[in-house]
This record gives C-alpha cells, sequence and structure tokens, in this order.
C-alpha cells in the first residue's frame, strides 16, 4: 500500500540503549512479549532504526540490523505500531535498511505476515526454522555426551568453533554472552571442545541460544543440561532440517508453537555449517 503524504515526511532516525524502553513499548504494542532485555542486547551489539510517533510519545516504526562485516547483516525486530499498520511504513522501514545494506547480503527470520513484503525486496527463502517452548520433562535421557559450564579459559576455543560452524566472525555478540546469559555450558570430548550453548532470560521463559555442537548427540546433552539449570519453561528455534532433535525435545515436552521463514537476499544461503548449527542466539540478530 503506497505511503500517503503524511507518513512519507517522517523522519527516520539511528536509535540507541536510550531508546530501549520505546523499543519495548512497541513490541507491546503489537502483542509481542517486551522483551527488554534483549533489546538491550541488540540496540548494542546491532543498529537500530526508528521512526518516532508524531502522535505521540513513543515509535511508529523500528528495526534493528546486526552486522556480521561485508559478508552479511541480519535483520530482526521489524515492527509498526498498531495505528500505522498496513499503511505502507514497514515497507519504507525496509527499503531504508536495504539501501543502506548496499552490497552487503542480508538474512532474516520472516512469519508468514511479513514474508510477502520480503519476497517484493528480493529476500528468498532458504530454509524454516520451528520455534519450540515447553517446560523440559527429562522423559527421553540426553546421550552421554560430557557437559560442564563454561569458564573463561574456553573462550578462545568457543570463538575458534563458532567461526567455523556459524562461518563469519561474530566476537561481538559471542563475547557478550557472560553478561547477556545466565548459564553456558560447553561440551568436551578427549579435551576438545565440540559445542557450546547458553540460556537467557526473556519474560518467563528461558531461551537457548546459540546451539552450536559437531552433531546432535552433542546438541541434545547441551540442551539437558541447560534445562537442569532454570525451573522456568525453555524456548528456541530450531531448523526444520534438524528432525531428530525436534523429536527428541518434544517428546520431553518442548513442542512447536510457531515455524518461521529463513531468508536472505543478494546470497544464495547462509554461510557455515547448518548440519552442525542448530539454533541462532536469537532470531533478531541471525
Amino acid at each position: 500500500m503506497p505511503l500517503s503524504p503524511f507518513l512519507t515526511q517522517l523522519p527516520l532516525r539511528r536509535l540507541t540503549p536510550r531508546d530501549l524502553l520505546a523499543c519495548a513499548d512497541l513490541s507491546e504494542n503489537r502483542g509481542w512479549p517486551r522483551e527488554e532485555h534483549k533489546w538491550g542486547l541488540l540496540l548494542t551489539a546491532g543498529t537500530g532504526y526508528g521512526i518516532d510517533d508524531p502522535e505521540g510519545p513513543g515509535l511508529a516504526a523500528c528495526s534493528v540490523v546486526t552486522s556480521y562485516g561485508p559478508e552479511l547483516a541480519a535483520v530482526g525486530m521489524v515492527l509498526v505500531a498498531q495505528r500505522y499498520a498496513r499503511q505502507g511504513l514497514g515497507r519504507r522501514l525496509m527499503r531504508h535498511l536495504v539501501e543502506e545494506a548496499g552490497d552487503t547480503p542480508l538474512t532474516l527470520y520472516a512469519t508468514a505476515h511479513g514474508q510477502p513484503l520480503y519476497e517484493q525486496l528480493g529476500f528468498v527463502e532458504t530454509g524454516r526454522a520451528a520455534m519450540v517452548r515447553g517446560r523440559f520433562a527429562f522423559t527421553v535421557p540426553a546421550p552421554d555426551v560430557a557437559v560442564r559450564p563454561a569458564t573463561a579459559d574456553d573462550l578462545p576455543a568457543v570463538l575458534r568453533l563458532d567461526h567455523e560452524i556459524f562461518g563469519l566472525d561474530r566476537i561481538h555478540m559471542i563475547t557478550r554472552l557472560p553478561s547477556f546469559a545466565d548459564h553456558i555450558r560447553v561440551a568436551e570430548e578427549d579435551g576438545t571442545i565440540t559445542g557450546f550453548a547458553a540460556v537467557w532470560p526473556n519474560m518467563d521463559t528461558h531461551v537457548i541460544g546459540p546451539l552450536i555442537a559437531q552433531n546432535p548427540r552433542t546438541a541434545q546433552a547441551l540442551i539437558a543440561s541447560l534445562a537442569a539449570a532454570t525451573d522456568r519453561p525453555l524456548r528456541t528455534d530450531i531448523d526444520l532440517r534438524h528432525s531428530s532433535l525436534l523429536n527428541w525435545v518434544k517428546e520431553n515436552g518442548i513442542n512447536t508453537i510457531a515455524t518461521t521463514s529463513v531468508m536472505v537476499r543478494s546470497l544464495p544461503d547462509l554461510p557455515g555449517d547448518w548440519r552442525r548449527r542448530f539454533a541462532p542466539l536469537t532470531v533478531a540478530a541471525g
């Protein structure tokens, strides 16, 4: 839908951490959780973009872009206030992000509602993910894989493994995990770290992410270890191609509540090795 002349004149600006509450308010306005803890990470590790609401305090629209260098940037938290819905403001915001990206490929997780817009802007679906949620029941035991709490000494090995599997350097995200997450675990075999995962607080749940592992057995052991460390419901987003892991978490009381499309622009597929990349840190940051 074309923008009204009034909306085309609203200036777009960079957001800062001072806009955290306004972003959380906009999330709540659209029926999303406030997710203030996650917004804090995104606005410091990424670049926020927003349009101020001309009818009062707060934002009319916002989004965040997390850069991984010239090879890739992730778009997340694309939100438009209810009073401006279906008036083209989201399209204007996304077009700005695409123009700002230039030659840098973009990726995002799209809902069914947002996917048509992204397709019109050149994004193509390369995969799908299941958002799962529930209280971990420990009904089906995890494989016997050695898992322990991460220490500061593990950081170099974790960064090397993450770079290998994610395919790009995301040191600016991984080094924030100790202050962002409540628990971090590493899997180890013969003195070599073969996987790692974190769980971080988000409203009434704990979100598992990132989840990087040598194989599904290691991923299961990491999830079980993190589940044992919390009494909250768990939530995460698992690539649908990891069917064995999805079946296992379902047997343990963690069920699919939604699915999203993983989309990319100006790139045939995401870098790295999807076979060992089981869950993102957050879908908002890829």
